[in-house]
């Protein structure tokens, strides 16, 4: 990294690469909103069909992916089957309810991983009193289980069982090209059939804003009117899309060495004092590690690491901090993170 802090907090504090800002600066644009801007409809036309879907949609953000894809899917007073822990329900400041006005059927999943049993199991029976279950929500990885990821023989099921019961499936791939990296496959792969895949641009891929929204022809026609609704027509945007047209050239090969340097952190933490890390926990580039009471809770020792020069995140309602590898992250500055986490870890606990 550039300076002295090494930021663990997310990949998404990944600075643009000088082919980025070169790519931004000489980006063809026009008016989004018109469909005139090619460099957004080449980003889209091309993801569509990296992905195996029919069309793209560009968006500024995750969770406004996430919300464009609810308020397509469904309608008011129909329910979500997602797993307890993922983004949609946890982190994004529950507009599913407050602007989408469905309800969620939260389940716990070993590894935040649904199977076809928990779809079974949390469909409502037809019935007066009761919400439609109408969609299928599958995090991939799966950010606070630990970066774990849907493979696709699992996926291909989980959308059978899905569609046999007559409902559409949702994929929040914020980071599915990290699942594919870490299962060895393609990100269309992953998809197996869903109805609709968001995934972003701006976390390990390492572009500074945007995701995509993919799926059918139809499906991204009522996406866009959505989008708008919800003030995200951009508009001269290719300055955006001409830097994930490059992140998705150079930064899907490096993040096998991202998964690597999370495991070489997990690893070099495992005997810390104070800590709990199990090294093959750690799927992708997430490390979760818990912090014992002796060295206060996680938040204090959030504080304490970014005072000596590491940067993390606690989580005080689950007692564990968090800490991400990105491209700009190197080897050495994960050496040298783990010496420092592991000196405060000791001078914490006494």
């Amino acid at each position: 990294m550039s300076n002295s802090t090494i930021d663990l907090r997310s990949d998404t504090l990944t600075s643009p690469t000088p082919s980025m800002r070169r790519a931004m600066a000489e980006a063809e644009v026009g008016d989004d909103v018109f469909g005139e801007d090619p460099t957004v409809r080449s980003l889209e036309e091309r993801c569509a069909e990296l992905f195996g879907m029919e069309a793209g949609l560009l968006v500024a953000s995750g969770t406004q992916g996430n919300l464009c894809s609810l308020l397509t899917h469904c309608r008011p007073r129909q329910e979500v089957i997602a797993e307890r822990g993922c983004h949609v329900v946890t982190w994004e400041v529950g507009g599913w309810a407050s602007l989408v006005g469905v309800t969620m059927a939260a389940v716990d999943a070993p590894n935040g991983i649904l199977t076809s049993d928990l779809i079974r199991g949390a469909v409502k029976a037809p019935n007066v009193h009761l919400v439609d279950t109408h969609l299928v929500w599958i995090e991939n990885t799966h950010n606070t289980a630990g970066g774990t990821c849907t493979p696709p023989e699992r996926m291909a099921d989980l959308v059978r069982t899905a569609h046999e019961l007559g409902l559409r499936v949702h994929v929040d791939g914020a980071r599915i090209f990290n699942a594919a990296a870490a299962l060895e496959c393609s990100v269309a792969d992953l998809m197996q059939g869903a109805d609709s895949v968001q995934f972003c641009l701006s976390k390990g891929l390492g572009a500074p804003v945007g995701s995509l929204l993919l799926g059918s022809h139809d499906y991204i026609h009522e996406a866009r009117r959505v989008r708008k609704m919800v003030g995200g027509g951009m508009r001269q945007a290719g300055v955006l899309a001409a830097a994930g047209h490059v992140a998705l050239d150079e930064i899907p090969q490096r993040l096998p060495q991202d998964h690597a340097n999370a495991r070489l952190l997990a690893e070099l933490l495992s005997d810390t004092p104070g800590l709990s890390v199990d090294p093959d926990s750690v799927a992708t580039n997430l490390v979760f590690f818990d912090i014992g009471p002796e060295l206060g809770l996680p938040t204090e020792f959030e504080a304490r690491l970014d005072a000596a020069g590491v940067r993390v995140v606690g989580f005080n309602e689950t007692g564990r901090c968090r800490a991400v590898t990105y491209h700009q992250i190197s080897t050495d500055d994960i050496q040298r993170a783990a010496e420092i986490i592991h000196d405060c870890a000791v001078d914490a606990g006494g």
